[in-house]
């Protein structure tokens, strides 16, 4: 039999209308009777006529995300993170991937807008006028990209690829390959500024190659030009991009990290599975789509969200494929 809200307020012994409040403005409601509430429509398994809620209150409960590429390994951990705090606090979440087509980006964020309470756009690459533009008119919180006069989460690279230019340079390396990410993508900017500035102060020679996609097929490509640099060591934009370069120098007998050492970015599930093991820069993804919900929840709750931009740091995990310059 279905639970009714009436069965609800009866179990707890308050009216049918302080249920619904509770559900729906529940900063209104006496905090123990609340828990009380909440406690019994667990219990109960009851489950709110999302329809009609949203016309008695003009909300969707649902938030919707925006990626760039939903099978690249650094975004799952944040979407886990949004859907599950979002959950906790009573959202669903609607999912949408650009699929790194810029041209499509803007569009996705716009129909999501119609479908939710807020939309999540992370790694735009947009131009970030109209990104702000869009966050000015919209409920818009960023995450892994800096916009103007919006609500941006940060996840601070310079940190951890400084010191993976350090780690290299403490290894014995004087000559390292950067291989850059998107031309588009802030993140690859923000890495690519860290590397030529540690780089510089430590003194090690600095060699870029790329644009590259974020994709294993693009280490591939690149192998042949990091062999052909003499560097012995690389940093690559992230670890499927050090992971595919991995597999071609393994296809060409030359020995990781005897010969090259590998550094990836985003220290994602593919770090611990490679051989060897990949050194990679730990990336706090599942922390910034929490920060991100966190803050939108505060804006749905009706509370005053200013313009602000919060960091998260990054640091380097050592594993396997680096060590000693060979020579």
């Amino acid at each position: 039999m279905t639970v009714t809200l009436a069965d609800v307020a009866k179990r707890v012994g308050v009216s049918a209308s302080t249920v619904s409040r509770a559900l729906s403005s529940p900063d209104k409601v006496n905090p123990q009777t609340r828990q009380e509430i909440m406690a019994a429509v667990e219990a109960m398994g009851y489950v709110p006529n999302q329809a009609a809620k949203s016309l008695n209150s003009g909300r969707r409960d649902a938030l919707g995300i925006v990626v760039p590429d939903i099978a690249n390994p650094f975004f799952p951990p944040i979407i886990k993170a949004v859907q599950a705090r979002a959950a906790r606090l009573g959202h669903s979440v609607l999912i949408s991937d650009s699929d790194e087509q810029t041209r499509d980006e803007l569009g996705l964020v716009r129909e999501l807008v119609k479908r939710s309470d807020g939309v999540i756009v992370v790694s735009p690459r947009s131009d970030p006028g109209a990104l702000a533009d869009l966050a000015a008119r919209e409920v818009i919180v960023f995450i892994n990209r800096e916009i103007e006069g919006a609500v941006n989460v940060l996840i601070d690279d310079g940190v951890g690829v400084g010191q993976a230019v350090e780690h290299l340079h403490a290894l014995g390396h004087r000559k390292v390959c950067y291989l850059a990410g998107p031309a588009r993508s802030w993140s690859n900017k923000v890495r690519r500024a860290a590397a030529r500035e540690a780089a510089e102060r430590v003194g090690v020679e600095l060699v870029e190659y790329g644009p590259f996609n974020p994709q294993m097929q693009a280490g591939v490509r690149a192998a042949d030009l990091v062999v052909a640099s003499g560097a012995t060591g690389v940093i690559a934009y992230d670890d499927l991009i050090a992971s595919g370069l991995m597999l071609r120098l393994a296809q060409r007998g030359v020995s990781v990290p005897g010969d090259i050492s590998v550094i990836g970015v985003d220290n994602s599930a593919l770090s611990g599975t490679s051989y060897p093991t990949l050194t990679s820069v730990s990336v706090p993804c599942y922390d910034a789509g929490v920060t991100a919900v966190n803050i939108m929840n505060e804006h749905l709750l009706g509370k005053r969200v200013e313009p602000q931009t919060i960091q998260l740091e990054t640091e380097l995990v050592v594993r396997g494929s680096t060590g000693d310059c060979p020579r």
